[in-house]
């Protein structure tokens, strides 16, 4: 059995989408949730782990009050995928590998909906990090590791520092290839989510080159300030280049859109 838990902090939003898709599922299920509205909580990380210690299912599955799984033998195709993985340290539906350019998923995000990333799959693939939307944890494994409420404090990275982490005893993590619905893209990135990194930065540097996150690919070596500003002139260099390409497909269109108007138009008497 796969056990659920959500911290949440908006009904309205877990009841549209998580509970809406979690209600035709084929296989049981335990449901824990951890009511986060007036902020009990610190941090996702202490939230996850209380939900953890009272979960009873081989699997703990942790997951954002926004993520809609798929289909209905959404969590009977997980758990046959699960078993099929002898070295899980953690399974998701989005992740990012070392070795390969973009995002590993087979996810839609935001509105209107879109593809969440460049790789889609058909079989679980090794990554090095998944996105905190959806993590699959092994009970047995969670029991000894808990997610590090030291490093991260606030509401982002735990799962990619719990992957870093696990990877050091000899676990894998995964990209299950699983459809779902993120409302969320994930675009925004709080001055927290720069603190949270220079922790995880700074816990794992001894034995990673990088960070590969759905976010950015984080280098441990180079100061933080620096990738964030080649970061945001990446993104504005895109961006650039992006309009120009619509302004010259625009320019290549403009003669023949005049002269079919010319054609459909009346003329002027």
């Amino acid at each position: 059995m796969i056990s659920i838990i959500c911290v949440f902090n908006n009904k309205t939003i877990l009841e549209k989408h998580l509970l809406k898709s979690l209600g035709n599922q084929t296989n049981d299920y335990e449901l824990i949730f951890l009511n986060n509205e007036k902020n009990q909580y610190a941090c996702a990380a202490e939230a996850l782990n209380e939900g953890g210690q009272k979960a009873k299912g081989e699997y703990l599955l942790f997951v954002h009050q926004d993520m809609e799984l798929g289909s209905a033998t959404w969590l009977e195709e997980a758990g046959e995928f699960l078993k099929s993985l002898p070295d899980l340290g953690v399974a998701g539906v989005a992740g990012k590998p070392e070795f390969q350019k973009g995002v590993m998923t087979n996810l839609r995000h935001g509105n209107p909906p879109e593809l969440a990333g460049e790789i889609q799959i058909n079989g679980p693939r090794k990554v090095q990090t998944v996105d905190e939307c959806l993590a699959i944890i092994p009970r047995s494994l969670f029991n000894k590791v808990q997610f590090d409420e030291k490093a991260c404090f606030d509401w982002h990275l735990y799962v990619v520092d719990y992957c870093l982490t696990v990877k050091t005893f000899g676990y894998a993590t995964y990209v299950l290839p699983l459809p779902g619905y993120h409302r969320s893209t994930g675009a925004y990135l709080s001055d927290n989510y720069y603190l949270t990194l220079k922790n995880v930065i700074s816990k794992h540097k001894s034995k990673q080159k990088k960070i590969h996150t759905t976010v950015h690919v984080w280098k441990t070596g180079s100061p933080i300030r620096v990738q964030i500003f080649l970061k945001s002139i990446n993104l504005k260099i895109n961006k650039s280049l992006h309009l120009m390409i619509v302004l010259l497909e625009f320019c290549r269109l403009k003669e023949p859109i005049k002269s079919l108007l010319a054609k459909l138009l009346p003329q002027k008497l």
